[in-house]
C-alpha cells in the first residue's frame, strides 16, 4: 500500500523542482524580446508606405500640429519647464519643401535619420561632423558652409535659395541678421525636451515639412517601440537598482545633469537610481564639487562625456583630479564614458534615444542584452 504522506512530499518536491526549472528557463529566456529587437538589420524605410500619412504628437511638448482646410497647421514652442508663457511660433505647412538650412548636430540627425541629408543645402560650420553623406554632399558643393554664428554668410546663404532655415534657442549671436535674407526662420526646440521620446519625436516636424511623414511615422515607430520594449524588460524583471552620479569637475564646480532633465529620465528608464534625482533642473547644472563629491563617492556607476582626442582612460581622469580615484564607481571600473569627438552622439543621440538607454542598459544590466554593442557610452578601463 502507498504510504500517502510520503507521497504527498514526494509530489510537493516534484512541484518545487519543476518550479524552479521553470524559473531558470525565463530566466534565461527573459530577455529575449529586446535583445532580437536591437539585432534587427532590416530597412525601416523599406516599408514606409504600410504607415500612415497623417502625423500625431505623442510625447513632444514643443509641438501641436492639427490639419486644416488651408494647410497644416504646427505649432512650435520652447518645452523647457524653466520657460514659463514662451510665445509660440505658427506655422502653416501647404507644400513639401526640398531646400532646408540646419545650424546644429541635433538638427542634421534629424534629417540623418530619416535619409533626408540631400535637403539640406546649408550647414554652420561644425568641428566634428560624422554623417558620412553630408561630408560627401559638403565636399561636392551641393551642401555649403554658411559661417558661424554672430558671423553668418548672408550672401551664401541666400545663394542657396533655402526655404527654411531651423535655429536653436540656446544659441543666440547672430540669428537676428537671418532675418534680413526675408527666408522663414523655425526654431528647433527638441533638446530641450525631458521626455527621450519625445526628444526623438521632432522627426515628425521634419517629415512634415518635407512631405515624408511615413517615413518619419516608420523611423519613430521604431524608435518607440525598442525604447519602450527595453524600458518595460528592465522594469518587470524586478533587477537591482544601481546608483549613478553624473558629470565632473569643469572651472569652478562640478557639472551635472539635472534631476528632471532627459539624462535623469534615461537612467531612471535604465533600471537605476540617481544621486541628485530630487534637484530641480531640467537641463544641465553646475554644484558645488564638494556637496556632489560627498553624495557620488559611494555611486556604484558614474556617467561623463567629454570631447577627448584619443582614448580616455581611468588613469587619464584620475590626473584631473585625484579625488575621482577615491570613488567607488572609478575603483570598481565602473565609469560610463561617452566621448564627444569620436562618436555621434550629437547629431543622433536625440533622435535614437533607445540606443542610449540600450548603451545604459548594457552597463547597469549587461544581461538584459549580451548580444548588443553600445553606440555612445561605454565603460571605460
Amino acid at each position: 500500500m502507498m504510504n500517502t504522506p510520503k507521497f504527498i512530499g514526494f509530489l510537493i518536491l516534484a512541484c518545487i523542482f519543476l518550479a524552479s526549472c521553470s524559473g531558470s528557463q525565463k530566466d534565461q529566456n527573459s530577455y529575449i524580446s529586446a535583445d532580437a529587437l536591437f539585432q534587427q538589420h532590416d530597412s525601416i524605410l523599406a516599408h514606409a508606405e504600410e504607415f500612415s500619412d497623417s502625423v500625431e504628437i505623442l510625447y513632444a511638448k514643443g509641438l501641436k500640429v492639427s490639419y486644416q482646410e488651408d494647410g497644416i497647421h504646427v505649432s512650435i514652442s520652447n518645452p523647457d519647464p524653466a520657460v514659463k508663457h514662451a510665445k509660440a511660433e505658427e506655422l502653416i505647412i501647404t507644400k513639401p519643401a526640398t531646400k532646408f538650412i540646419c545650424t546644429t548636430a541635433l538638427q542634421l540627425g534629424n534629417f540623418e535619420v530619416l535619409g533626408l541629408e540631400d535637403r539640406i543645402v546649408g550647414m554652420n560650420s561644425l568641428k566634428n561632423l560624422f554623417s558620412p553623406k553630408m561630408r560627401q554632399q559638403m565636399k561636392e558643393g551641393t551642401t555649403v558652409k554658411i559661417g558661424k554664428e554672430g558671423n553668418f554668410d548672408l550672401e551664401t546663404i541666400i545663394a542657396t535659395q533655402p526655404e527654411y532655415i531651423f535655429v536653436s534657442a540656446s544659441k543666440h549671436g547672430g540669428f537676428e541678421a537671418l532675418k534680413e535674407c526675408g527666408i522663414p526662420l523655425i526654431s528647433h526646440h527638441g533638446y530641450k525636451e525631458v521626455d527621450p521620446l519625445g526628444q526623438a519625436e521632432w522627426i515628425k516636424l521634419i517629415g512634415l515639412l518635407t512631405g515624408e511623414t511615413r517615413r518619419a511615422n516608420a523611423v519613430f515607430a521604431d524608435i518607440e517601440k525598442k525604447y519602450l520594449t527595453l524600458k518595460e524588460e528592465i522594469k518587470t524583471d524586478s533587477l537591482n537598482c544601481p546608483t549613478v552620479i553624473s558629470g565632473r569637475q569643469i572651472r569652478d564646480g562640478w557639472y551635472v545633469v539635472g534631476g528632471k532633465s532627459y539624462m535623469a529620465q534615461i537612467f531612471k528608464d535604465a533600471g537605476a537610481d540617481y544621486i541628485l534625482k530630487d534637484n530641480e533642473d531640467s537641463g544641465g547644472t553646475t554644484l558645488d564639487f564638494e556637496a556632489v563629491y560627498a553624495q557620488g563617492i559611494n555611486a556604484e556607476f558614474w556617467q561623463i562625456d567629454s570631447s577627448f582626442d584619443g582614448d580616455f582612460t581611468l588613469d587619464v581622469l584620475a590626473n584631473e583630479d585625484a579625488r575621482y580615484a577615491t570613488m567607488n564607481a572609478y575603483k570598481n571600473q565602473k565609469v560610463i564614458f561617452c566621448n564627444l569627438a569620436q562618436t555621434p552622439y550629437r547629431e543622433l543621440a536625440g533622435v535614437q534615444p533607445h540606443f542610449v538607454l540600450a548603451d545604459f542598459a548594457k552597463a547597469f544590466h549587461p544581461e538584459i542584452l549580451p548580444n548588443y554593442q553600445p553606440k555612445f557610452y561605454k565603460l571605460i578601463k
